[in-house]
């Protein structure tokens, strides 16, 4: 037995500069602490004022209302409320023909006058047609005059007029809106294309045109317009199930809610639980699987391999192949027994973690980080749209034809008439192109951007290191009361949150900033690898894999380190540098414990965070493919049911996971206290263990009474 000034019998022979260790009355977290890390706190205040002026002129010069509504030639906003366009939601081009040039692509604009109508034309018409037609009928020209550029009374202009003014288009087709523009109306008929059930017309201006003309003019715009279709039909769809998608993740919210609370009480039957309901899960998978590969055997076709079919856009094509399920079943049946075989290996020291469980924990946190992490994504989307969409109109020159050397050069589309362009290059229009500007605002976008992206990082990772370091210290106040619960604090929670606020913000900017360079310089790597995709070498390849490799694995030691070191700020009161040393050393000495702990917290947490997805991503499928129409209705004529549907299973697990790491957080603090707790005591009456009974028996540690006994 130790006296009173001597060290633990744990820490005997052992060369330890730390003065605390020596000290055989530690109670608990220290009170009577200073701030910490000042300089990088008073940078980290300076970098959210800068963030926040950011905000303010991307707020002045922005404008969203570009990416939510198509523009006409004169760069107004079709359909927006409170202007002229206000009924006139769709984008229509008097001369859908020209969009074959070579300009479409260079320019991403179609060299025609685009206006904005209210719908879409359902007919055949010429300007022609309709100068003949009004001496007899009004209402033909009342029709056709909805597409013209300004209201005329009367087709009294010739078409030469017509032309040079660029009042009317020369003529009307069959059309339908897609993605808010006016698309021909293509259908196959007895395998022939037509438009409006004819395979020619006139255009117009004297020449006959057919279907497969029109066609691939529309699609020398669809290219342009192919990197927005998805994100508006992704866009549309989240549109219509938008309330769907959050009932689905409150749901999830409660479900995660009612595990930690139940993990409270009944660690161990929710530990078997999760893992028959996992295991559960990946049975009838492979069940399923097996199912479907019998099912395709003997179907035409089914023998081939994804090699043989090669990249498909239609995915379901996969799925007629038997190849397909196969390489599902086995991957199943080995995630099957990767399972069984940790739960045989571990079945001793999953009792830690079933035990650990046992303590109180706050289940209001997770609630507040999710607050705060919802603000911090918020402030960065908005800041991202507004720079996006910073500039004022800018207008370019076009020629039908493409052989103007004054092509892609800014104009005046007021003046451009009278310029020096305009005789030089018959035919040439001055059409609005982007938004955009010479000021040093606009030149430093990209800039801006980056600043945006790297402060939001940092953002979030000092809001989960507040909640870290705030739960350590509550934790850490249970653990180091003798007599439970009589000797907790009051409010431990909001006691060790104020502390953490109070005098190491900056510590904790200080570890944050660290995990976002790292972070940063990963989606940095990652951008370059999508650029420069095609002109990479073997070696190249190998070289940004080792980085890739690399960068990863100092994310996650960066991530392990930084946890740890925020259990020692919140117990001693250290910088972070200091705490960061302790940590490792204290997790060195027990460097077996730590391994064997760390992996079976993760597997517990894990079943749990996939049983709260899968069974909330299950109900999402039954409701998003309409198989539940007895119960319920579900959203219809959705573009791609899996859009909301991996929304809510990603958000579902998101939210388990912020629920399941105030779970883990207690189990790191608790394991670090506990691993404290054995170097500072030996179980006598002077230095009895603060580690409850139930958790001394697990790790065959005894207090000195209990050895006697």
């Amino acid at each position: 037995m130790s006296d009173e000034g001597e060290l633990p019998a744990t820490l005997e022979g052992k060369n330890y500069s730390d003065p605390r260790i020596h000290d055989p009355h530690f109670k608990g977290p220290i009170v009577n602490r200073s701030c910490t890390d000042v300089l990088c706190c008073m940078i980290f205040i300076l970098f959210i004022i800068a963030y926040i002026l950011l905000g303010l002129v991307a707020w002045v010069n922005g404008d969203p209302r570009r990416v939510a509504y198509p523009t006409d030639s004169q760069g107004h906003f079709c359909g927006q409320k409170g202007t002229p366009n206000e009924n006139k939601p769709i984008l229509f081009y008097f001369n859908l023909l020209s969009c074959t040039s070579p300009s479409v692509v260079v320019n991403l604009q179609c060299p025609t006058r685009q206006i904005c109508v209210s719908k879409c034309p359902e007919k055949f018409l010429t300007y022609m047609e309709i100068q003949f037609m009004y001496r007899k009928d009004r209402n033909d020209w009342t029709y056709y005059s909805q597409f013209c550029k300004s209201a005329l009374l009367k087709p009294a202009k010739t078409l030469t007029q017509v032309l040079l003014d660029d009042d009317c288009p020369t003529a009307i087709f069959p059309s339908k809106p897609y993605l808010q523009r006016c698309f021909p109306d293509f259908s196959t008929k007895n395998g022939t294309l037509t438009v409006g059930n004819k395979t020619v017309f006139e255009d117009g201006s004297g020449k006959t045109r057919n279907a497969v003309e029109l066609r691939a003019a529309a699609n020398g715009i669809n290219k342009v317009l192919d990197a927005r279709a998805i994100g508006v039909k992704v866009f549309e769809d989240y549109a219509t199930t938008w309330y769907w998608i959050l009932i689905g993740l409150t749901i999830a919210m409660l479900l995660s809610w009612m595990f930690v609370i139940l993990l409270r009480f009944t660690a161990g039957f929710l530990f078997w639980l999760f893992t028959f309901g996992v295991i559960g899960i990946i049975a009838y998978g492979i069940w399923h699987c097996y199912r479907e590969y019998s099912n395709l055997q003997g179907q035409p076709n089914s023998h081939l391999t994804v090699f043989h079919i090669g990249i498909q856009t239609d995915i379901s094509m996969y799925f007629q192949l038997k190849q397909t399920w196969f390489a599902f079943m086995i991957i199943l049946c080995i995630l099957e027994v990767f399972i069984i075989l940790m739960l045989i290996f571990l079945r001793d020291r999953i009792r830690i973690s079933i035990a650990i469980g046992y303590i109180p924990t706050t289940l209001i946190y997770p609630v507040l980080t999710f607050i705060f992490l919802s603000i911090c994504i918020s402030y960065w989307a908005v800041i991202a749209v507004y720079l996006a969409t910073s500039g004022v109109p800018i207008y370019k020159v076009i020629a039908p034809e493409g052989q103007c050397k004054h092509e892609n050069k800014t104009c005046n589309p007021e003046i451009f008439n009278t310029t020096e362009i305009a005789k030089a290059c018959p035919g040439a229009q001055c059409r609005f192109a982007f938004y955009g500007g010479k000021s040093l605002y606009h030149q430093y976008i990209t800039a801006f951007q980056i600043f945006n992206l790297f402060v939001f990082l940092w953002l979030i990772n000092f809001v989960i290191a507040l909640g870290q370091c705030a739960l350590a210290g509550a934790f850490a106040s249970y653990y180091w009361a003798l007599k439970k619960p009589d000797d907790i604090p009051p409010y431990p929670l909001f006691t060790a949150f104020g502390r953490a606020i109070r005098y190491h913000t900056g510590s904790l900017a200080f570890g944050s900033l660290i995990l976002a360079v790292v972070q940063m310089f990963r989606l940095i790597l990652e951008y370059l690898d999508k650029r420069l995709k095609q002109a990479q070498n073997n070696i190249s390849k190998f070289l940004k894999c080792c980085l890739r490799c690399c960068f990863w694995c100092l994310e996650k030691a960066v991530k392990f380190l930084n946890r740890n070191a925020y259990v020692m700020i919140a117990i001693y009161g250290k910088n972070f540098c200091r705490s960061a040393r302790d940590a490792f050393n204290l997790l060195m000495r027990n460097i077996l414990k730590v391994a064997v702990m760390d992996r079976v917290t993760d597997f517990v947490l894990i079943l749990g965070k996939i049983l709260v997805a899968g069974c909330i991503g299950v109900l999402a499928f039954l409701l998003f493919t309409e198989r539940l129409p007895m119960i319920i209705v579900g959203p219809t004529s959705l573009n791609y049911y899996w859009v909301p549907l991996l929304t809510v299973m990603i958000g579902s697990y998101l939210i388990a996971h912020g629920f399941f790491s105030v779970y883990a957080m207690c189990i790191e603090t608790i394991f670090i206290c506990f691993l404290e707790d054995l170097e500072r005591n030996d179980g006598s009456a002077e230095r009895p263990y603060y580690m409850s009974q139930s958790l001394l028996k697990i790790l065959n540690e005894q207090n000195a009474q209990t050895k006697k006994q």
